[in-house]
């Protein structure tokens, strides 16, 4: 642009724009309707404390001075313009607390992010020292249609002065908290700030950790105070506290204590530090079971043994959770334990000899067992877990059977189709073992058979798809013949 001196006979400045002509992907023109101007103000300088004024149309009725045949004045309507005041000019998050009450934040929200929902909490920040700013931030109720897709736009609005700089700041918000929604408000930014420069800003990185604090601890209060909303958050954006520790390790100690799972005394969800409070004396781990849903983790036959204890159990039923769980580890220095592992810490030294040598009296039918399955399984052992069942499927090395599934699921990359190594584990104490090992004492075929049909029977309730379905199904019509 250029600047020339000029005679004006009012004081003040006039601006002047001139627009390109349309063109066939641009319309220029759009810039000069009303309701495009109205965006464009609403959008960036609702908040500016300068009233911005515009002419307006507008549409009245008015007499013609004629009357028509019953007497009664004619109208018409006439378009007229009158100057108004566009812009808010005095944001909420300006106003002091006692001024706006929770109702009047609620109802900002659902306009502002147009949300049908009231947010389950509203955190305000009103931030003097090394940077000073304030915020108004939004925990949502429920997650947009678009929340786990790529498409999701993530960040706060920032704001310099009342203007809007960016309406997506995604370097306010750490990852794990994305969900979160507000405004961010600070006069120590320059307006001109490019998207480059937030990347190394120190003061925004100030203000994005002072945020992350507000924000955990607003959850762990509801947590704590307010069960009901804490769930109906937890439903909506649990998934997302979880890619949070498994994406980055350095958040177990951030994150842990805002988990929940399904307990199965309590029968509902529950924080890890309200399991571990209800630990039982003596027992040593947290215990959990990983798998598609509640009511089948409630019959899992490899978790009798700590049923019978009377241990709690977490029911875990979202395809990360056992990343979760391998991620953490520990939570208040009590180890984790998947119902599935070899050593759940319930046995006597005098049930683990036993069970050793069962192993040992039987290691011709587990090679048998395992031969007969012709590569299905890594292996075939004596279960030191099931009590009236007689057959479970387990694994062994670094990936379980959930985790299978996952990757199953992938299309490409290094851990795309990853297989578990399958462990047949069978009850040496129930009659079934003992048809089997007749059975491989006087009819071998029939004994393959045999081994068969206990493999699909543990698929089955691992929640494993079938091998072969219609051969599973013809195994046990000629067995009952």
């Amino acid at each position: 642009y250029t600047i020339t001196p000029c005679q004006k006979e009012t004081v003040g400045t006039d601006i002047i724009m001139e627009l390109k002509p349309d063109e066939e992907d641009e319309k220029y023109s759009q810039f000069l309707e009303e309701y495009k101007l109205r965006e464009i103000i609403k959008k960036y300088s609702d908040y500016i404390r300068w009233p911005i004024m515009m002419d307006v149309k507008k549409t009245r009725q008015v007499e013609t001075g004629e009357t028509d045949k019953d007497g009664k004045p004619k109208k018409v309507w006439e378009d007229y313009t009158v100057r108004e005041v566009i812009n808010s000019r005095v944001p909420i998050w300006q106003r002091p607390k006692n001024e706006v009450s929770d109702e009047d934040c609620m109802k900002f929200y659902k306009e502002k992010f147009y949300d049908l929902d009231d947010p389950v909490s509203v955190i305000r920040v009103s931030a003097e020292g090394a940077v000073s700013y304030k915020a108004m931030l939004f925990i949502p109720a429920s997650a947009p249609y678009d929340y786990y897709t790529r498409e999701y736009k993530a960040g706060l609005q920032l704001f310099t002065s009342g203007v809007m700089i960016m309406e997506y700041c995604a370097e306010l918000l750490p990852e794990h908290f994305r969900f979160v929604r507000g405004i961010v408000d600070s006069q120590d930014l320059s307006l001109n700030i490019s998207r480059e420069l937030l990347q190394h800003d120190r003061q925004l990185k100030i203000i994005a950790t002072n945020l992350e604090k507000k924000i955990k601890a607003e959850l762990k209060r509801l947590l704590e105070n307010d069960y009901d909303k804490y769930v109906t958050f937890w439903k909506s954006f649990g998934r997302q506290i979880k890619y949070g520790i498994v994406q980055n390790f350095a958040n177990r100690e951030l994150l842990s204590d805002l988990l929940m799972f399904y307990s199965s005394t309590a029968e509902k969800l529950v924080p890890l530090s309200d399991y571990v409070k209800n630990m039982k004396e003596g027992q040593k781990y947290i215990y959990y079971a990983v798998g598609d849903s509640t009511a089948k983790l409630d019959k899992l036959p490899q978790a009798e043994s700590v049923r019978e204890k009377g241990y709690e159990i977490l029911y875990l039923t979202d395809d990360i959770d056992e990343f979760v769980m391998r991620t953490l580890m520990r939570f208040e220095d009590k180890e984790f334990r998947s119902v599935n592992d070899d050593d759940l810490g319930l046995e006597t030294e005098d049930e683990k000899k036993a069970a050793e040598e069962a192993e040992k009296e039987n290691k011709e039918l587990l090679d048998f067992v395992k031969e007969s399955l012709d590569g299905k399984i890594a292996a075939a052992k004596i279960s030191h877990k099931l009590k009236s069942h007689p057959v479970c499927l387990t694994t062994q090395g670094g990936v379980t059977l959930e985790m299978e599934r996952y990757f199953t699921s992938i299309q490409s990359g290094p851990m795309a189709g990853l297989k578990a190594e399958r462990v047949l584990e069978l009850n040496a104490s129930h009659p079934v073992f003992d048809a089997l090992k007749s059975a491989m004492s006087t009819d071998k075929e029939k004994a393959k058979k045999y081994a068969e049909l206990l493999y699909g029977q543990s698929q089955l309730i691992a929640g494993v798809p079938l091998d072969d379905p219609s051969h599973f199904a013809s195994l046990v019509s000629e067995l009952m013949v």
